[in-house]
This record gives C-alpha cells, structure tokens and sequence, in this order.
C-alpha cells in the first residue's frame, strides 16, 4: 500500500512538472549577462533551475519559467489555460477542514492521493479504473468494499455467503425488531448531467431486508446556464428556488440547489458531500407520488472522471 501512496505521489508531481519539462532545455541555455533588478528584487533560479531571473512580485504576472519572489506563488485560478498567473501570497489548500500546504501531497482516503497546488486541490483515484466483471453464474453480484480492503471488488451473494454481510458498514441505533441499520455508499450518479439514478444496497426498509434501493440525482444541468465559464468551481449554487423534474412529474415545492460545475482544463467536480430526503412529486393525473433525491453539499474537483469528458453542454 506504502509503495502504491508514493506512486501515486510521483504521478502527481509529474502532472504538475510535466509543463516544465516541455519547456526546459539540456543542457541550460542562460544569457550571459546577468539580470539587472529593481531595488529590493532578489534574483532567483527560474522554473527549469537553470538560469538566473529577476523574481517576480506580489501583483505581477508568472509563469513556470518566472517564478515568483519568496513567500509568494504563482496563482492561475483566475486565467485561463496558457496564460501567465498572478503572484499572490502563499493561501495553501483546504478539504474536509483540514489545511494543506502549497505543494504537500497527501491522502485525504484510502483511495485516492491528492496533491495542493496553485490554492486548489488535484487529486487521483488510486483503485484499479476498471475491474472485471462478475460471471455470468454469479448469483447478486455485488460490487462493494470488503472489510480490510480499500477497494471495492464484485462478490457474488448466496446462502452460505456472508461477506456481503460483513461489508455492509453499520449505523447507528438497533432496532428491537429489526438487525442494526446497515447500508453501503451510495453509488456515483449514473448521468453527468441532467436526471439520474444513484444505488446502494441497505436493510433500512420495513422488511429490515438487504435491498437495492435508489435515488433520484442530478449532478449539474445539461445546460451551462448557472456554470461559470473559464473558472473551475467546484460547487455552484443557482440564483433563487427551483422545482426538482422528473418524468413528467415536478415537486410540490421548491429547493434551494446546488450543483457541480465544470472546470475547462481535464479536472472533472462530482459531488462530495451529499445527503437524501423524500420529496413530495406531482404527477400527470393528480397522481402524487414521494421519491429519494439526492441533494448536494459540496463537490470536489479532480481527475478520476467517472464519466467521459463533458462535451454536450451548451456553454
């Protein structure tokens, strides 16, 4: 696992130098006069660590080749792909409440290795991207992580198999007529955009029962009306309450939304934090109807896309 962590490190830290060794030359390649800076501007290796330049200043615009003076980095949030960042003071990063300094790799899970860089935070999924499927003479196949395990791996389920049991992660609170109140994750939504289904398997039922049960989700719209464009924000929150649409059907009230947003270089933002509600659908005919929905908290940014990159949407 240990090796697998620095690994994952190392690929992070050549994604981020990977613009650097385009543009480096070997052997170093420096005019022969020095530099003359401005009073109180210290001269300092340029990005390749080969020739000597002036450092730039709070306010100033940086590339990977013009570094920034001490204390300060170079920030890109607010430019576009290509273009010189901003030197700003060192801000670092945050998730999950916990602060992270600029340039620290680190592993906010078992799964996945993340690495602060220019104030945001670039992560990648560790786990295998693709496993194989369960055989056809599977009976309920599962795909859940086992205790011990990091990764999620297909189990098949039948009498005299418990693991699916043991992998169930338990809640709070026994019930007297009921086993303790268990349930996996609840999976990734099954759109990119627009109205999908998001599964688990859970006993909080009135059968007390292991069962598949779903929820309806919406990760972003497939319009990019409430999307910023050219900036990667990973949680966007539209303007006023909306109804929630499903099937012809709309919600007897409305719901103060946030979405996930798009970012333009290959980073995807899917949904962190999210919690369930049942919500109140009316329907064609008077028919009423209460349906699981997925509401979101918080997205992240990062590279472990679960879908292909998103090119419908009407920016």
């Amino acid at each position: 696992m240990n090796r697998d962590w620095l690994q994952s490190a190392v690929l992070l830290l050549c994604i981020t130098a990977q613009v650097l060794c385009q543009l480096c030359q070997t052997p170093c390649r420096c005019p022969k006069n020095i530099p003359k800076c401005r009073a109180g501007v210290p001269l300092v290796l340029d990005g390749c660590g080969c020739c000597q330049v002036c450092a730039r200043e709070r306010g100033e615009p940086c590339t990977e080749l013009n570094p920034c003076d001490k204390g300060l980095q170079c920030d890109h949030s607010t430019s576009l792909p290509g273009e010189p960042g901003e030197c700003l003071e060192e801000m670092g990063c945050e998730l999950n409440g916990v602060s992270y300094a600029e340039g620290q790799a680190f592993r906010p899970s078992c799964d996945s290795s993340c690495l602060c860089t220019g104030g945001g935070v670039t992560c990648v999924h560790t786990c295998p991207l693709s496993t194989h499927l369960p055989a056809p003479d599977c009976p309920s196949p599962q795909y859940i992580r086992l205790p011990g395990k990091c990764c999620p791996e297909w189990v098949c389920e039948s009498l005299e198999n418990t693991v699916i049991q043991d992998a169930i992660t338990e809640k709070t609170g026994p019930d007297p007529s009921c086993p303790p109140r268990q349930s996996t994750q609840w999976s990734a939504c099954s759109r990119s955009c627009g109205s999908g289904v998001s599964t688990r398997v859970s006993n909080q039922n009135p059968s007390c029962r292991l069962q598949l049960e779903t929820r309806l989700c919406k990760v972003r719209p497939c319009s990019a009306l409430y999307l910023p464009k050219g900036v990667c924000q990973p949680t966007v929150l539209p303007p006023g309450r909306m109804r929630l649409f499903h099937e012809g059907c709309f919600s007897t009230r409305t719901f103060n939304l946030r979405y996930c947003g798009l970012c333009s270089d290959t980073r995807c933002c899917t949904p962190h934090h999210t919690s369930t509600a049942q919500v109140a659908l009316m329907c064609p005919g008077g028919r009423l109807q209460h349906r699981a929905v997925m509401f979101i908290h918080s997205c992240v940014c990062h590279h472990h896309c679960p879908y292909a990159k998103l090119s419908s949407l009407s920016l």
